[in-house]
C-alpha cells in the first residue's frame, strides 16, 4: 500500500509518500510546497493544490493521510491552516484517494510512542523507521510521520476486506 502523508500549512505544506510491503516501510518521496507569504491567501492555496496534485500524479498513492486541525491560540493562523487542509482534502478527494485524518498526538504516539514528543524526536524516529537520513525539512518529516502513522495503525474492517476480495 502506498500513502501520501500531508502536513498542511498556509505557508509550507509538507508531503511524504511512503510504501508498505509486508512489514517494511519505504520513503518514496518527501518534500514541501512552500508559498510566498506576500501573496494573497487564495494564490497560496492554488499553489498548494497544484503541488499536491503534482505529487499525487507522480507517485500514484492509494490513499491519503492528513494531519487533523489542532486548537491554536492565534485564530487567524488556525483559519489559514483550515483553508490549507481543505485544499489538501479536495486534491485528495478529486484524485479518488481515501482520506484518513490523524491528530498530531496520534501521529506522535504512532511514530515515537509518546503523544507529547517534540518535533525533533519525530524527525529522528521517522528516519529510523524509514531507514533514511533525517529529513532536512521539518514539514516533510511531519508528513512522513502522518503516512507512517496511517500505515502502522489503519486496519480495514472485516466487511471491507471481504468486499474487496469479491465476497459478500
Amino acid at each position: 500500500m502506498k500513502v501520501i502523508g500531508i502536513d498542511p500549512g498556509s505557508h509550507i505544506t509538507g508531503y511524504g509518500v511512503v510504501e508498505k510491503t509486508g512489514a517494511r516501510l519505504v520513503c518514496i518521496a518527501s518534500g514541501a510546497i512552500e508559498t510566498d507569504t506576500a501573496l494573497p491567501l487564495e494564490s497560496r492555496l492554488c499553489a498548494i493544490f497544484a503541488g499536491i496534485n503534482e505529487v499525487i500524479s507522480a507517485h500514484a498513492p492509494e490513499t491519503a493521510a492528513i494531519e487533523a486541525v489542532f486548537y491554536a491560540k492565534n485564530v487567524k493562523s488556525a483559519v489559514a491552516l483550515s483553508h490549507a487542509r481543505g485544499v489538501a482534502l479536495l486534491a485528495s478527494s478529486l484524485a479518488s484517494l481515501g482520506v484518513h485524518e490523524y491528530s498530531p498526538r496520534s501521529v506522535k504516539l504512532a511514530t515515537v510512542g509518546y503523544g507529547n514528543a517534540t518535533k525533533e524526536q519525530v524527525r529522528v524516529m521517522v528516519s529510523r523507521i524509514l531507514n533514511m537520513p533525517e529529513p532536512r525539512i521539518q514539514d516533510a518529516a511531519d508528513a512522513l510521520a502522518v503516512a507512517v502513522c496511517h500505515l502502522n495503525t489503519w486496519r480495514p474492517c472485516a466487511a471491507m476486506r471481504g468486499h474487496a476480495a469479491g465476497q459478500r
